[in-house]
């Protein structure tokens, strides 16, 4: 815990409580300080990359890497684990392996993603999107955040280059396998009684942003009957996401994040932004192809349109099944889990053999502040990926 605790009063929110650390703002850039910091404390070649993902290596960079890590990023009043505690346990794992004197054949590598939680610019997984090339870098490039910056700004002013975003061969040709600890995001390690766990399977999920638009007016002076209120088919829709998601097996719709605008108390909104998130073990799109539908049923009611933006989506994803049982085998059979949370694991997926090793979080609550882990399940935690490293590695 001591790791976390170093980093405990950056990023803190006040407002909403928990943590708000999103990708180049003055928390996030002190996370990257911090971690650079105790990188190279320990000896390790730090690079950041054209995406400005942060790679530490212990051992001369190259093929066949082990890489593991997470990102230190977080959503609007996030807890403390989600993301930290896989960077934080990482570097203890590699002390612990320094500690017993194992020095790896193969290149391991710490690596730290941006902008994992889509927190600042909408879109989850960003920085390993853009190394794999699942998100084309013009689209990246004038993604905008909710001050209307766009990514090729918020870059520029950090000191990166975002002409060089994009997929990158080099650092996908390092990595020979990867490796995410993440603290759980749910029940499943509570219900089995167990402290860790591997994980099988992410489901499919995606962003979709619904723009309604009507007509602003005065809210005191405009009949109900004379009303292009944007706001109600908005309503709707919400309402909408949850039913239909609890008619789809395993289905689960979200909209948390609902934006009016002009935005006054006082004021009919002209246009509605609702920012939906759905998630599925298959057949996502057609689930969010049904509420589209039901959309434009509620926007031609109260007089009004409906524009269906996807801002992101990633199909379900099953992690490498030989490392997942070799991770078991390392780690005395614990037990597989899936998962509904998406991670930097799962896009990497598709390029190389990778695999998640869960921490039990006690609340079971998750994107909130009341996400937690205990001391003696992150030491467990650590010294649980020391080994999964040293038996990858050695």
């Amino acid at each position: 815990m001591s790791g976390l605790n170093a980093i405990a009063g950056i990023g803190a929110d006040q407002r909403r409580g928990g943590y708000s650390r999103h990708v180049f703002d003055d928390a996030e850039r002190h996370l990257r300080e911090w971690f650079i910091e105790q990188a190279e404390n320990r000896g390790f070649a730090v690079e950041t990359d054209a995406n400005t993902n942060i790679w530490a290596w212990w051992g001369e960079p190259g093929p066949g890497a082990v890489v593991t890590g997470s990102h230190l990023d977080s959503v609007p009043g996030g807890g403390a684990f989600d993301g930290p505690l896989g960077v934080v346990s990482a570097l203890e794992a590699v002390d612990i392996l320094r500690e017993r004197g194992f020095q790896p054949r193969a290149p391991l590598a710490v690596v730290v993603f941006a902008e994992e939680e889509g927190g600042r610019f909408g879109v989850p997984c960003l920085g390993s999107r853009l190394m794999a090339g699942t998100i084309h870098p013009d689209h990246a490039r004038n993604l905008r955040d909710a001050d209307g910056g766009t990514l090729a700004e918020a870059m520029r002013s950090f000191g990166a280059d975002p002409a060089r975003i994009g997929r990158d061969e080099t650092a996908l040709a390092r990595i020979g396998t990867f490796v995410e600890l993440h603290v759980e995001q749910g029940k499943g390690l509570i219900d089995l009684d167990r402290p860790l766990g591997v994980a099988d399977s992410i489901l499919g999920h995606g962003r979709w942003r619904f723009r309604f638009s009507g007509q602003g007016n005065h809210a005191g002076a405009t009949l109900i009957d004379d009303r292009n209120d944007s706001m109600l088919p908005a309503a709707h829709l919400v309402l909408a996401a949850r039913r239909t998601a609890a008619a789809t097996p395993g289905g689960r719709a979200t909209v948390g994040r609902l934006v009016p605008t002009p935005g006054g108390t006082n004021v009919i909104a002209s246009t509605v932004d609702v920012h939906l998130d759905a998630r599925a073990p298959r057949g996502v799109r057609s689930m969010v192809d049904d509420l589209a539908g039901q959309a434009e049923q509620f926007a031609a009611q109260e007089g009004c349109q409906v524009q269906v933006v996807e801002e992101s989506f990633g199909d379900t994803v099953q992690f490498d099944p030989a490392l997942r049982d070799r991770l078991r085998g390392v780690l005395d059979d614990v037990p597989v889990l899936p998962t509904g949370a998406g991670h930097d694991a799962g896009v990497l997926a598709a390029e190389k053999p990778t695999a998640m090793l869960f921490v039990r979080n006690p609340t079971g609550i998750s994107h909130a502040p009341e996400e937690h882990a205990t001391a003696e399940d992150c030491e467990e935690g650590s010294h649980a990926l020391a080994r999964v490293l040293a038996d990858l590695a050695g």
